[in-house]
């Protein structure tokens, strides 16, 4: 079963593109967030493979959902409001997500933090839970947290974030790209997707990572800001398509935003 599902998000060509849309269980309102439904028709139109969301987002629009595959974001912390606390998390369960018809939950995990031993721990036993239920988990393995320096996203901080991942169980990786991505790919023996991060516009830079990471063998991408963010939330994730996909170079994927 777990294998069924992961095929309605991963595709035959062993990629996927997954658009995020989890982001306002934490900032609230963003732009490209105020009204999901649009967001969601015009990134299934150019070509999303699934979309990672809230428990919210995945109740209240489940028929504009229905046709592609669906990542319940599992855990959440602290809004953007206040002061982070890590230990803090709050988690849907496997039954839930089932309720919604979800394909896989999404967990994050922060190697390398004070108190990396919680979100590991909580990782852990959701995947245990998730198994149970035949529910593969994409483990979004950040080293240092979100918030983290440079000194965090090194080629050796990634592939050991990457491995404890898969060693803990999980069944799709999500983590930062690097420079030597194929290390972190050939070191992690289940597909590995980037992420985007937080920096919306520069779409031939994040273009070219994501090129370079397919090329090193990375299984796709899930990214969020970088395209409902975009000017044309359609034609961005027709672009990255391309490139997973299709194979394109990154000028051919320019050319379908103009």
């Amino acid at each position: 079963m777990t294998t069924r599902r992961l095929n309605h998000i991963i595709k035959s060509d062993g990629r996927t593109v997954i658009v995020a849309m989890d982001h306002g269980g934490i900032y609230g309102p963003m732009p490209g967030l105020e009204r999901p439904a649009d967001t969601i028709a015009a990134v299934i139109a150019g070509g999303a493979d699934a979309i990672l969301t809230t428990y919210g987002i995945a109740r209240a629009f489940a028929r504009e959902l229905s046709g592609v595959g669906l990542i319940l974001r599992s855990d959440g912390g602290n809004t953007s409001i206040g002061p982070v606390d890590r230990d803090g998390a709050i988690n849907f369960t496997v039954e839930a997500a089932l309720r919604l018809g979800a394909d896989a939950l999404a967990v994050s995990a922060f190697p390398g933090v004070p108190r990396e031993i919680a979100s590991l721990q909580n990782l852990a036993q959701s995947v245990q839970a998730a198994h149970g239920w035949g529910v593969p988990v994409l483990a979004e393995m950040v080293p240092g947290s979100f918030a983290a320096g440079p000194e965090f996203r090194t080629l050796e901080s990634i592939s050991v974030a990457a491995r404890v991942g898969v060693e803990l169980g999980a069944d799709l990786i999500k983590c930062p790209y690097v420079e030597g991505f194929e290390r972190v790919v050939n070191g992690t023996y289940a597909p590995v997707v980037i992420l985007g991060g937080s920096k919306a516009g520069a779409e031939r830079e994040m273009l070219g990572k994501i090129k370079a990471a397919v090329d090193a063998g990375g299984a796709g991408v899930a990214i969020g800001r970088h395209i409902w963010q975009a000017p044309d939330p359609a034609a961005m994730t027709a672009a990255v398509a391309a490139i997973v996909h299709g194979g394109a170079s990154v000028d051919e994927a320019m050319a379908l935003m103009r």
